[in-house]
C-alpha cells in the first residue's frame, strides 16, 4: 500500500468530500479518485461507497483510515529525524480563540519560534476541524462536557475557573462569594449559543432551579466588561485569560457550588503533527505561557 493512497483515504474521512481532499493535497479530484481506486484494489475489500452524491468510507475504510494515522506519524518522525541533521525548520501554524490568543500569542511570538498565528472564535464542535488548516489549535470546552473526538490529539493546557463579573456598586458588591440562589433575579450577558461559556450560565441558573434571563449575547470579553460597567447585568468571565482589568469599577467574584465552572483549554492537533520537532517546541512554549498565567502551578492543569 502506498502512503499517498492511504493519505487520500484518511483525508476523505476527515474532510468529507473528494473535492475537499483534492484541494488539501493540491491535486485534481480525478487523481484522488484514482488513488482511492488503486488502494481498494490492493486492499481487496470495499473501502468506500456512494451515499447520495457523496463518497463515504465503509467500516473497512474507517479501520484502515484509523491505522493510517500511525503510519503517517512514523513517516513524520522520519522526516523530523532528517531535519535535525539538515537544520531545516518549517513554520508552525497556530490558531486560538480570541481570549487565549490575546493571552498566549504575545509570549509565543517573543520566544522567536517560526510561527504563523491566527484567531478563530468558533463553537465547541468546530474546533477539531481547524486542525485540517493549522498545526496547533488552542480550543476550549467546559469541564465535564464531551471529550474531543479521537481523530485529533489533545494536550491539556489550562483548567481555568470562571468568576461572576458585575459593576462596582451592584447589589452583590461586597460579597466574597456568590451563591446561585443570589442570582435568580439577575439579567445576564452571555456568549453566543453553542460556545462553551453559554453552557456555564445555564449550569449556574440550573443550580438555583431556574432558567437564566439572557439580556445580551457578546463573545468579546472587553465588550462584556464595558457593558457591565454601564448596567446592572452580570456575566461570567475567565479568571486568567479574559485580560479584563477589574480595577475600581468592576468586580470578579467566585460562585459557590460544585457544578463545574471551569473551562478546559487544550491544544488540538492531528496526531502525526505532534511528531515534528518544531511543533513540539511551540507546544512547549504554549505550556510555559499557560503556567505563567496560572502562577506557576506546574505542567499539568488540575483534574476536573
Amino acid at each position: 500500500m502506498e502512503i499517498a493512497h492511504l493519505r487520500a483515504l484518511r483525508e476523505l474521512r476527515d474532510r468529507g468530500s473528494i473535492a475537499a481532499v483534492a484541494a488539501a493535497l493540491g491535486v485534481t479530484a480525478s487523481s484522488v479518485s484514482q488513488q482511492l481506486s488503486a488502494l481498494q484494489r490492493t486492499a481487496g475489500v470495499p473501502l468506500t461507497r456512494i451515499e447520495g452524491r457523496r463518497r463515504v468510507l465503509t467500516d473497512a475504510g474507517h479501520a484502515l483510515a484509523a491505522a493510517t494515522v500511525d503510519i503517517e506519524s512514523a513517516y513524520v518522525r522520519a522526516e523530523s529525524a532528517l531535519a535535525d541533521f539538515t537544520a531545516e525548520t518549517s513554520t508552525v501554524t497556530v490558531s486560538a480563540f480570541h481570549s487565549a490568543a490575546a493571552a498566549l500569542f504575545p509570549g509565543l511570538l517573543a520566544a522567536g519560534h517560526p510561527v504563523e498565528v491566527a484567531d478563530a472564535d468558533v463553537s465547541t464542535e468546530a474546533f477539531p476541524a481547524l486542525t485540517l488548516r493549522h498545526d496547533l489549535v488552542v480550543a476550549h470546552r467546559m469541564a465535564g462536557s464531551q471529550p474531543w473526538p479521537s481523530t485529533v490529539a489533545s494536550v491539556p493546557l489550562l483548567a481555568e475557573p470562571l468568576d461572576l463579573a458585575f459593576r462596582a456598586g451592584h447589589r452583590l458588591d461586597g460579597l466574597e462569594r456568590v451563591r446561585p440562589a443570589d442570582l435568580v433575579d439577575e439579567s445576564w450577558i452571555a456568549v453566543h449559543e453553542g460556545f462553551p461559556l453559554d453552557d456555564a450560565v445555564r449550569r449556574v441558573a440550573g443550580a438555583a432551579g431556574h432558567d437564566p434571563h439572557i439580556a445580551h449575547r457578546v463573545n468579546d470579553f472587553h465588550v462584556v466588561a464595558a457593558l457591565l460597567r454601564a448596567t446592572d447585568h452580570v456575566a461570567l468571565l475567565p479568571r486568567w485569560t479574559s485580560r479584563v482589568d477589574a480595577g475600581t469599577d468592576l468586580r470578579l467574584t467566585p460562585i459557590v457550588g460544585d457544578f463545574g465552572l471551569v473551562r478546559r483549554i487544550d491544544v488540538l492537533a492531528r496526531p502525526e503533527t505532534l511528531e515534528r520537532a518544531g511543533v513540539r517546541a511551540v507546544l512547549t512554549e504554549l505550556r510555559r505561557a499557560a503556567r505563567a498565567l496560572r502562577g506557576g502551578l506546574g505542567d499539568q492543569p488540575p483534574a476536573v
